[in-house]
């Protein structure tokens, strides 16, 4: 599904990735591979982040957020290992595990201010 937004909730232990556009929503979840929690071997948590990168695939504009460091440990992989994936990352929030119609409420929200500050570079 080629989409215009993204939003991933993510922790150590899976993601949420959430595509949506105007008119479409597609969610999928990427199970880590890892059975420790907050433990994972690197290994295991760059194939994780290598999954997560390509469910993003077609993702213009991305959302990260969830409860701990993942977010921002996947956003620094990324930087190293996804050039692409990170140029699309506008973001990373701290978040609760909300529902996936919750994290597209949430999302939709974040872009909407996202993009009307983009559009003027006068806002702030």
């Amino acid at each position: 599904m080629r989409t215009f937004h993204a939003v991933v909730w993510m922790d150590h232990q899976e993601a949420h990735v959430v595509m949506f556009d105007r008119e479409h929503v597609q969610a999928q979840r990427v199970p880590a591979r890892s059975h420790h929690k907050h433990q994972g071997k690197a290994g295991d948590m760059a194939v994780f982040y290598a999954e997560v990168a390509q469910a993003l695939t077609g993702a213009h504009e991305v959302l990260v957020t969830g409860p701990g460091s993942a977010r921002n440990e996947f956003r620094n992989w990324c930087t190293s290992h996804q050039k692409g994936i990170a140029a699309a990352v506008v973001d990373s929030i701290a978040s609760d595990h909300p529902s996936d119609a919750q994290l597209v409420a949430m999302a939709k929200k974040y872009f909407k201010k996202y993009d009307a500050m983009a559009a003027d570079p006068t806002q702030v």
